[in-house]
């Protein structure tokens, strides 16, 4: 059968027999410190406040024989009012040390040495106000023979006095704290021969818990701390027990399963939780550049549409009286804003299939000459901005490469369109191309605004503007696109810049051998004398 009150029937044992071992110690001790209580009383309640008055008595009686003294020399009228009013404040200093002394219960012969002290002290007074009165009238002469007589005696006969009760007070004082001291000491010894037994006697019962339930304990306990750590390969050999342990034992068992299964689930969560978190994250990071995105998208479409109506209605109203010559302007600069406005439209439809619609998709290789693309895109981007300089430096007539031309385009377009848009009017853009053994490098350098350099590392991220760019219009979907195109190419596109100080954005594209064909076409093309392209940070002369 079992004894599910076994444990509990030990510790109440044990326990009981340690209340009585601590009543036993208790009333033994407060036996022994109640005399010592008494002592400490007396030395607390006489001896330390006796010692603490008799010595604001001797500093106040020092004291006023040396104002006295300065009293006698001074001879300005504010000096001798402040020795006076000094004189004032020592007699109640020495009043209430005084009245002090006398709230202390003392012995008969420390009253007979005060009673002394305080007549010899009063007619030292009575001396001193006469010898002040003389002063006052101006007889320092008789003052000062009463300062060096009569009142040096009184108040050495007063001085001595009070000397002997503070020796006495000093004596009987050592007296008691040795006495207190003794029966600490006493008190001590038998407390601690007291604290031996218990402490052997508490011993004894500590081995019997420990055997009995500590160890077992400590032993389940371990177990459970291995379980905690997934440690699932373990004996509980404590169930066999037929005691409160076996029932743990027991309950361990069902723990190890639970607590196993428990972990798992909270590390799901928290790993669920850590994605939802990170997800939330980019959820609201996107959002806010969607609708930055928009609002400089509306701004980007706005701009052309805009002049191209005003240039419509202008054309309307003057119909009948315009010239060939400002009727080629106008149509000129509709043209521009249209091209604007299409290589915009083409900009963002291919952002957004690269991005949603998978880039393999609309990424077709075929046979390209780079150096045609890159003449269309200079091209293109004279008739959008007239008075844009762009200046083309390629190093061969013409460098094949495989890759899609329309991506290409779109491409180094956008770089064009960058170096034109972040350029001061009239700037120089320079569009350079060479062969570097098996790549083929495209370099597109600007001397605009530049780029800061906290903003590098995010330049080619969807929707990202630089913190420099502000109240220039932009959809910040351009070097995305480019980088995207250029990864699609196996290539890799490299930027220098600093602010203030122009960028410079280098294209590496792998190129293929020309075929025989190709060959006999590039050798009937004159070549184009060109300066090599400057490597990344510097500029093409």
């Amino acid at each position: 059968m079992r004894q599910p009150y076994s444990i509990r029937f030990h510790l109440t044992a044990v326990f009981l027999g340690f209340f009585l071992l601590v009543v036993v110690l208790g009333l033994f001790s407060i036996w022994r410190l109640s005399n010592f209580n008494v002592l400490s009383a007396d030395v607390a309640d006489v001896w330390l406040p006796d010692t603490r008055v008799l010595g604001d008595l001797n500093n106040s009686t020092s004291d006023f024989r040396a104002i006295e003294g300065s009293n006698l020399l001074s001879s300005d009228p504010a000096e001798i009012a402040d020795t006076e009013r000094q004189i004032e404040e020592l007699d109640r200093s020495i009043a209430n040390a005084e009245r002090g002394f006398e709230q202390i219960r003392h012995q008969p012969a420390e009253e007979l040495r005060y009673e002394q002290f305080k007549t010899r002290w009063t007619d030292y007074r009575a001396i001193v106000n006469r010898m002040l009165a003389l002063s006052r009238t101006g007889r320092k002469t008789e003052a000062l023979a009463i300062y060096t007589g009569a009142s040096r005696s009184a108040y050495d006969a007063a001085s001595d006095t009070l000397g002997h009760l503070t020796d006495q007070a000093v004596a009987a004082a050592a007296a008691a704290s040795e006495h207190l001291g003794s029966a600490y000491r006493q008190a001590v010894w038998l407390i601690l021969l007291a604290m031996l037994l218990a402490g052997l006697m508490v011993v004894l019962a500590l081995i019997h818990v420990s055997r009995s339930i500590s160890v077992p304990l400590l032993h389940l306990a371990g177990r459970m701390r291995a379980l905690a750590a997934n440690n699932t390969d373990l004996d509980i050999p404590e169930t066999a027990r037929r005691d409160e342990i076996g029932e743990m034992a027991q309950a361990t068992t069902v723990f190890r399963n639970n607590a196993i299964e428990l972990m798992r689930s909270q590390h799901m969560l928290g790993r669920q939780a850590a994605m939802l978190e990170e997800q939330l994250a980019h959820e609201q990071r996107l959002a806010l550049a969607q609708r930055n995105f928009i609002s400089m998208a509306s701004h980007e479409f706005r701009t052309p549409l805009t002049v191209i109506d005003g240039h419509a209605r202008r054309l309307m109203k003057v119909k009948n009286t315009l010239d060939i010559a400002e009727i080629d302007e106008r149509s000129g600069k509709i043209r521009a804003a249209v091209l604007r406005l299409t290589h915009l439209i083409d900009n963002l439809l291919n952002s957004a299939r690269l991005a949603d619609g998978g880039a393999e998709l609309y990424f077709q290789a075929e046979q390209t000459d780079l150096v045609v693309v890159l003449r269309d895109v200079c091209h293109l981007h004279r008739e959008m901005v007239p008075n844009a300089q762009i200046a083309e430096r390629f190093d061969a007539p013409s460098i094949p490469v495989m890759g899609d031309a329309k991506l290409l385009f779109q491409a180094f377009s956008n770089l064009v369109a960058n170096a034109v848009k972040y350029s001061p009017a009239g700037g120089m853009i320079e569009v350079a191309a060479e062969v570097a053994g098996d790549q083929a490098v495209v370099a597109v350098a600007d001397r605009g605004i530049g780029i800061p350099a906290g903003d590098l590392g995010r330049l080619f991220e969807r929707y990202f503007r630089g913190s420099n760019v502000s109240g220039i219009v932009g959809t910040g979907v351009g070097l995305y696109l480019v980088k995207t195109a250029i990864e699609l190419h196996g290539g890799v596109i490299e930027v220098a810049s600093s602010e203030g100080g122009g960028s410079r954005f280098v294209v590496r594209l792998p190129r293929r051998e020309p075929t025989e064909t190709e060959d006999e076409w590039m050798l009937g093309t004159d070549t184009v004398d060109s300066p090599p392209i400057a490597g990344p940070g510097e500029r093409v002369p």
